[in-house]
Parts: C-alpha cells; sequence; structure tokens
C-alpha cells in the first residue's frame, strides 16, 4: 500500500493540504521577483553623449540641460530607425555661434567622434545597473548577456537542485536554496562592478528551480489526482501575483540596488516555514521512512479530523519496493534501458518529440521576450509590466475551465495562433497608435501563457511511461535555450519597436501550425512502452502496420512485442 492509498483517507484536498499548499505557493511570488527585476534592474532610459562643452566633471550635466531642438546640430539622423544616433556626435567647435546660429540645420561636416561619456534621463528611473556602468552603444550587449546568464543560472539549477531533492529531501533542498538566494540577492544588490552582479544574478536564477520547483513537488505530491490540475494552475497564479507586485516595488524604488535588496528580504519571511512545512511523505516512503512519513501523515489526518484504519499504517510499505515487486518486472527493466535518444529513434516519435522540443522553445522565448520588453513598448513602462502580469490570471483560468473539456491540442493550437496572429499584426499598426502596439502586444502575452501552461501536461501526456521524466527534462532544457536567447531577441526593439513582437509572432503561429501534427490525449490512455509511444497519433495502413512493426520489434531491446511482452 503506497501514499495514493492513504490520500483515500485524508482526502484529496483536505483542510491540511490546503493549509499547507497556500504556503508554499507563496515563495512562487518571490521568484517572481528575482525573474522579472531585470526589467527595472537593467532599464535602459533615453540618454545621449555628454558633448564637449558640457562639464562633466562633477555629474553636473542632466539629460535635460541639452535642448532637444539643438540635437541636430550634435547627433547624427538615421532616417531608417527615425531616431538620433546618440552614440556619436558631430566633430565640431561647439562654440557659442554655432550654437546659437540663427538656423537649425545639421553641420557642414560629417565626420563624428564616439562618445566616451553618457548622460541619462532620470525621469523614470533614478538610476539602473546600465545607466551605473554605462551599458549602451558599443557595450549594450552585456545588459543582455546578464539576463540571458540568469537564466543559465535557471536551467543549471533546475538540474542540480532537483537531483538534490530527489536524494536529501524536498525540505532541506528548499531551505537551502532560500538561504542562497537571500545571501546572493543582496549581493547583487551591493555589487562594485559588473561581474559580481551577474554571478550574483545567475546565482539567484538557479536558487529560484531550488526554491520554487521543490516547493511545487511538495505541495503537489500531498494532492490527490482529482486537485491536480487545479492546484498546478493555480500555483502558477501566484507567480503571476508576484509579476505585478515587482511594477508596484519599482514604482515606489527608483534606485536600482535598493530595489534589487527589497524584492530580496521577503524570502526571509519563508524562514520560519522550517517549523511548519513538513517533509513530502511521499518522498518518505519512497526512501524507506516508514516511521517519518507515518507522522506526517497523522498530523494531516488529526488536523483533517478524519481516522486512518491501523491496518493501513502497518500495510503501508515502501513505494520504491512496491514498484520492485510490481508483476510486470519487464516493464522496469525497459525503462532502465530506455533513454532520450530512444524518443528520436522511431520516426513517429521522433516527429512528435521534435515539435514537442519546437513548442517548448518557442513558449518560453515569447513568454519572456514579452515579459522583458515591456520597455520597449512606449508610453508608461509600469503600467505595461502590470498589465502584462494581470492578463495572466485569465490565462489560467482559461486553462481550468477548458483544458479537460476542449483538450490538450485545442487550447495549444489555438492559443500559440491566436499569439502568433496577435503579435504579427503589429506591422501593420502605425506608429502614431502606440496604444494598439500595446493592446496586441498584451493578447499575445495573455494566449502564449495559456499556451506554456498547456505544454507540460501535453507534454507529459505524449511521452511514453518508460521515458517520461527523461522527455520531459529534455523539453524543459530545450525551452531554458528559449529563455537564454529571449534578452538578445529583445536588443532588436531598438532598431524597430515592433520586431521582437514580429519575431516571436512568427515562432508563435508556426508553433501552433505544427502543433496540429500532435495527437489528442484528452481521455487517451498514456503510452506505457517505446512501441505505445510510436502508434500513438500514427496513421498507417495495413501494410504499414506489419512492416512497422517488424522493424520496431527488431530495434527494442530483448527482441519483445509491440505489446511489450516477450514471445
Amino acid at each position: 500500500m503506497g501514499y495514493d492509498d492513504v490520500i483515500k483517507y485524508l482526502g484529496d484536498f483536505g483542510r491540511y493540504q490546503k493549509q499547507i499548499y497556500f504556503l508554499l505557493c507563496l515563495p512562487a511570488i518571490s521568484c517572481a521577483f528575482h525573474k522579472l527585476a531585470g526589467v527595472f534592474l537593467l532599464a535602459r532610459p533615453d540618454f545621449r553623449c555628454v558633448l564637449p562643452f558640457e562639464n562633466d566633471s562633477e555629474n553636473q550635466t542632466r539629460f535635460e540641460n541639452f535642448n532637444k531642438t539643438l540635437w541636430s546640430l550634435a547627433y547624427p539622423y538615421d532616417q531608417i530607425t527615425d531616431t538620433y544616433q546618440v552614440c556619436e556626435y558631430y566633430d565640431v567647435d561647439y562654440n557659442d555661434g554655432y550654437l546659437n546660429g540663427n538656423s537649425i540645420a545639421a553641420p557642414a561636416t560629417n565626420e563624428t567622434k564616439s562618445c566616451e561619456h553618457f548622460v541619462y534621463d532620470q525621469s523614470v528611473y533614478k538610476s539602473s545597473a546600465v545607466t551605473e556602468w554605462n551599458m549602451v552603444c558599443s557595450r549594450q550587449l552585456l545588459s543582455a548577456t546578464s539576463d540571458s546568464l540568469f537564466m543559465v543560472g535557471v536551467l543549471l539549477g533546475s538540474i542540480v537542485f532537483g537531483q538534490l531533492s530527489d536524494r536529501y529531501g524536498r525540505k532541506p533542498i528548499f531551505f537551502a536554496s532560500l538561504v542562497i538566494q537571500v545571501v546572493f540577492g543582496v549581493l547583487a544588490g551591493v555589487a562594485p562592478e559588473y561581474f559580481t552582479y551577474t554571478i550574483s544574478r545567475m546565482i539567484v536564477g538557479a536558487t529560484t528551480s531550488g526554491v520554487f520547483l521543490v516547493a511545487y513537488v511538495i505541495a503537489m505530491e500531498m494532492v490527490g489526482s482529482s486537485y491536480r490540475l487545479f492546484a498546478g494552475v493555480a500555483c502558477q497564479m501566484f507567480f503571476s501575483v508576484g509579476f505585478m507586485l515587482t511594477a508596484g516595488f519599482a514604482y515606489f524604488i527608483r534606485d536600482w540596488r535598493w530595489l534589487q535588496i527589497a524584492l530580496t528580504l521577503p524570502g526571509l519571511l519563508f524562514m520560519c516555514y522550517h517549523w511548519i512545512i513538513p517533509e513530502s511523505a511521499r518522498w518518505l516512503l519512497s526512501k524507506g521512512r516508514k516511521d517519518e512519513a507515518i507522522v506526517v501523515i497523522e498530523k494531516a489526518a488529526q488536523v483533517n479530523n478524519v481516522t486512518i484504519p491501523q491496518e493501513v499504517y502497518e500495510n503501508l510499505i515502501d513505494e520504491s519496493a512496491e514498484k520492485k515487486n510490481d508483476s510486470e518486472a519487464n516493464k522496469s527493466e525497459k525503462a532502465a534501458a530506455a533513454s532520450v535518444f530512444d524518443l528520436l529513434r522511431y520516426p513517429n516519435l521522433r516527429r512528435k518529440t521534435l515539435i514537442i522540443f519546437f513548442d517548448w522553445f518557442v513558449n518560453s522565448g515569447v513568454y519572456y521576450g514579452l515579459s522583458w520588453n515591456t520597455n520597449n513598448l512606449g508610453g508608461n513602462v509600469l503600467l505595461n509590466f502590470m498589465i502584462s502580469g494581470a492578463v495572466e490570471i485569465p490565462a489560467y483560468i482559461l486553462l481550468l475551465l477548458t483544458l479537460n473539456r476542449w483538450g490538450r491540442r485545442t487550447i495549444l493550437c489555438g492559443c500559440m495562433l491566436v499569439a502568433g496572429v496577435a503579435l504579427l499584426l503589429t506591422i501593420i499598426v502605425p506608429a502614431s497608435l502606440n496604444w494598439l502596439i500595446i493592446l496586441f502586444a498584451m493578447i499575445g502575452k495573455l494566449a502564449i501563457t495559456a499556451s506554456y501552461g498547456t505544454i507540460y501536461i501535453f507534454s507529459a501526456e505524449q511521452f511514453p511511461t518508460v521515458v517520461r521524466n527523461v522527455g520531459l527534462g529534455a523539453a524543459s532544457m530545450v525551452a531554458r535555450i528559449g529563455g537564454i536567447l529571449a534578452p538578445y531577441l529583445n536588443l532588436l526593439g531598438q532598431i524597430w519597436r515592433p520586431l521582437p513582437l514580429i519575431i516571436c509572432g512568427a515562432l508563435a503561429f508556426l508553433g501552433g501550425l505544427l502543433s496540429l501534427m500532435l495527437p489528442e490525449t484528452l481521455n487517451k490512455p498514456m503510452p506505457e512502452t517505446i512501441e505505445d509511444g510510436e502508434r500513438f497519433g500514427k496513421r498507417r495502413n495495413a501494410n504499414d502496420l506489419s512492416e512497422t512493426g517488424e522493424e520496431l520489434t527488431s530495434m527494442v531491446p530483448g527482441g519483445q512485442q509491440a505489446n511489450g511482452k516477450a514471445k
């Protein structure tokens, strides 16, 4: 008897589970702070080159001191981007006669010099890491690289902390990640230079996996199967709340260092969880620690006001031992032999796997691309950011209402196509209608959020059981690549504001079309073996069945038949 049998007595989502679940969802807010903070920490306000005649020895020069009506005398104008090239200035004598001429016209010479010093508009941001370390012009890639390395940290953290939590337990890894997150979060706020800041942020990115994903696993492991869809989606809503609250912090704290520290300190509140949050009973059972698991179960039964029969405790055994004694031992042998390469070995599985990988790449890249692109949309930056977080709530509500009714493929394809169309429509929007560009961007954000939430469930139901975990792990790694590239994509917005939106739209639209080739999984049995996965969703005639069956059987270890049983 395993933990799932205990759930029958405790209840799928009893009072105790609700309390612990709510507490474990709160760290998602803190993790959202760190994942979205880069929008404000690395904000690039309007700037211009400090001209030779301006006194910058005591930082007395201000952005607005040089009237914009005179910019044509100092900075080259780019007809293509319709902006002044403020990274260089005309190499002329900026005397009073030149600056106070009766007519405003471009200088006679086209010779320019590169800027050595810059001055920034402080009307929106008092300071940012970009303004402090002059990450503009030839150094603009540094800001994108910093955000990119943060996502590298997220990737590494999901691998390292995931394995550690499976080996040493959910609870100790959760708190270890939390301590590291707070320490390096504060260090990023006091970093004296770019390298220390970027490495600290990368480590913080790694800990978001240790905090959020481990807390998510603990919460999901104590919830019954009938509530897992709700629990999984509702937990993401807390992340969206953190998304919106980040804008509130940025509104009141305009200095990037204090903002980074303020977004980190709430993590200290979760230290008290050490005396509240239990270790996962399911994990304890999997490690043979039956007595400790019973203590956790008895506490839950007491709070839920239910009684668990004594024979349940007596028959409670190690879940891993239960699996080892499974009558279908051959299935376990195949699971040990199977790897991610099996997903690419057979034509139908390969096609489905590559489409799923592409969908993960697109969903992650477009989601973070849109989330981090609010500074490029124009208008009120804080309002854009707040709306970008708020639209995620109806997206998750849509999933709760439709995912088990309309099917996974319908939601995934439909949402990716809607996102693609909305973002591509920004091509035809004139620059004067900036509100319409923002509207299309937010529609795209809502749709891609819904598809991102769907791909988790849809992928798990596509991969065969014997390679499900490794398949989802590989898909998650591909998704992180999309997040790693997203900051560089957003740099294109400095060339043409809608360009990042158009690229995201094209990718989302293509992903939506390709997803139509995937089979629906709603109310379908999940594939167990590699053979099941190869057959699932494959259209064949009678001749193909025989031929494919022979080929497949010959490549399966042990020469087993397609039904998984020995000849």
